[in-house]
C-alpha cells in the first residue's frame, strides 16, 4: 500500500490546498495540528516510543513515514473540501460509515490503512 500512497503526494502546489507539502515534504507540525494530536497520541499512532516524538532532523524514520502517510490522507480530503476548517472537522467528527469512529481516532488506534481505503473510495464515488 505505501508505494501507491506515496505517489499521491501533491506535485503541483495548486493541488495542496492546505499547504501541507510546502517544501515537498510534509509540515509535520501542521499535520499534527490538523489531527489535534498530543505527543502521546502521535507515539501510539506511529508505534514509536513517546520520548522519540520529535519533528527535526533526528526524527525516527518510522515516525516520518507515518506522518507523511497522514499528510497525504489529509491533503486528499483537503483537495475535496478546499477548506482547512472543513477538513479538520471531517477528521474530528465520528463518521457513521466508519462505525461512528472519527477518522482521527482511526489513525490514533492504528487503523490508517482502512481509513485511507475509505478516503480513496469516497473520493472515487464523488467524482462520478
Amino acid at each position: 500500500m505505501s508505494t501507491a500512497l506515496f505517489q499521491n503526494i501533491p506535485k503541483d502546489p495548486k493541488e495542496d490546498y492546505l499547504n501541507i507539502f510546502e517544501t515537498g515534504t510534509p509540515n509535520y507540525h501542521k499535520v499534527i495540528e490538523i489531527l489535534g494530536f498530543q505527543n502521546k497520541e502521535v507515539a501510539k499512532a506511529a508505534s514509536v516510543p513517546p520520548d522519540s516524538v520529535r519533528y527535526d532532523k533526528k526524527m525516527p524514520k518510522d515516525l516520518e513515514d507515518r506522518i507523511t502517510e497522514w499528510a497525504i490522507a489529509i491533503s486528499a480530503v483537503g483537495r475535496y473540501f478546499k477548506d482547512i476548517s472543513k477538513t479538520q472537522l471531517w477528521f474530528k467528527i465520528p463518521n457513521p460509515l466508519l462505525g461512528n469512529v472519527a477518522p482521527r481516532d482511526m489513525i490514533r488506534v492504528g487503523r490508517f490503512a482502512k481509513l485511507y481505503r475509505f478516503i480513496q473510495n469516497a473520493l472515487k464515488e464523488n467524482t462520478r
